[in-house]
């Protein structure tokens, strides 16, 4: 209670600050907020390494393993899946109707280029490494899980030399020194949400997020809502498990995210809440939370389906209702491919209406809105992994 009380006051004192407006104090904060985001990226990529290295090794020869991964593969896909058919109905609910013409020809010069040469071959590609350094110079999430899942398992079953155990014992110190320095992190974490929320509020009243796309929005942001404090809920429920609690246990994380929109760069508070304050055995968090900010991308699926339902709508596109299933499926697929980065799931979208030819224009009018919608959907990714997290970890103990 006393860190929510103090994480609330910073969030208060920052959007008042960044409403004032002033120009230094804002550049100032702005200076801050990148700083802390930097960090984090920092810490992200050896966060996940050492934490599916660790947990693989320890893990790999055990039954229990199997069990930890296909619990946090079906939990990804039901609850993405969910996300996707909530935004679905919601749309044929509210029913966005179509831009004026001379507003979509506006949007064009917002929109990058060439994302149509980008190919699904590309991108299993980009994931294959060609050397160690780059997929960690790069923060290359799947890479680096790749790489770190296949170092894990060889140390799991490869014979225990002396030399094999020096180096499993250098791996576990590395990562106790990573740890000592997320928790520094987190103390500190007060000055760097006062810094967001000012940046934030800053965005506001210059008018950056404000847009004329309401049904669109509705759509979008209420179908976040509803995953997060409906559908995401009743899935703990489901499993016996309390949402409040899990909700208080893992805010941090949520809190973390919302500011951050990365996934990815909130995994080492999302680990550390997970241990410490939802007291999740670390082989379970330690290897259901690096996959979930892979894969389970609840607000990615959503939005990717809405966009691309809206933009293939405002191009003339037919779309029935077994159009409509084709994309939620193709949604579904595509965000559990995509990186946990700021804006992955925009240039995702991007790239798959430049593929079917829809007006790609529209991106650009989406765009200064989607600072607002980014938040909301890496808070409820960060929320939703938390929850799968708390689920595997509740299933696996009967597990022996």
């Amino acid at each position: 209670m006393k860190n929510i009380i103090i994480w609330t006051s910073a969030l208060i004192v920052g959007a008042v600050l960044g409403w004032l407006g002033i120009g230094w104090l804002n550049g100032l904060l702005g200076f801050i907020a990148t700083a802390y985001t930097r960090l984090f990226q920092f810490v992200a990529v050896p966060t996940i390494a050492l934490a599916v290295i660790t947990t693989l090794s320890s893990l790999g020869g055990q039954k229990e393993t199997g069990h930890i991964f296909l619990h946090t593969l079906i939990y990804t896909l039901l609850t993405t899946v969910a996300a996707a058919a909530v935004g679905l109905v919601l749309y044929l609910a509210i029913s966005p109707e179509n831009l004026p013409a001379e507003t979509i020809q506006s949007g064009q010069a917002d929109v990058p280029e060439n994302l149509e040469e980008v190919t699904y071959y590309d991108h299993i590609l980009s994931v294959i490494p060609n050397n160690v350094v780059e997929p960690f110079a790069k923060g290359n999430v799947l890479s680096i899980l790749l790489i770190s899942a296949a170092v894990g398992l060889v140390l799991a079953f490869i014979k225990k030399n002396e030399n094999v155990k020096t180096l499993i014992r250098g791996i576990y110190g590395l990562q106790e020194v990573l740890y000592a320095l997320i928790r520094a992190l987190i103390w500190t974490l007060p000055v760097g949400i006062v810094a967001f929320a000012a940046q934030l509020s800053a965005e506001i009243s210059t008018g950056v997020v404000v847009g004329s796309l309401g049904k669109y929005v509705a759509v979008i942001l209420g179908g976040n809502l509803i995953q997060f404090f409906v559908v995401l809920p009743l899935f703990l429920l489901a499993r016996g498990l309390n949402p409040w609690k899990v909700f208080k246990a893992m805010s941090p994380a949520v809190l973390m995210a919302l500011f951050t929109k990365s996934s990815a760069a909130t995994l080492p508070v999302t680990m550390q809440s997970a241990e410490t304050r939802l007291k999740a055995r670390p082989e379970v968090a330690r290897f259901v939370l690096p996959i979930c900010t892979t894969i389970n991308m609840n607000g990615c699926a959503a939005f990717i389906l809405v966009t691309s339902l809206y933009v293939m709508q405002n191009g003339g596109m037919a779309l029935d209702i077994p159009t409509m299933l084709l994309w939620l499926l193709i949604a579904v697929v595509s965000a559990i491919g995509n990186a946990g980065v700021p804006m992955g799931c925009y240039f995702l979208t991007l790239s798959l209406m430049a593929g079917v030819g829809a007006p790609v224009s529209i991106m650009g009018i989406i765009l200064p809105i989607f600072t607002i919608i980014d938040m909301v959907e890496t808070a409820e990714n960060v929320w939703s992994d938390s929850c799968v997290c708390a689920i595997v970890n509740k299933g696996i103990k009967v597990v022996k």
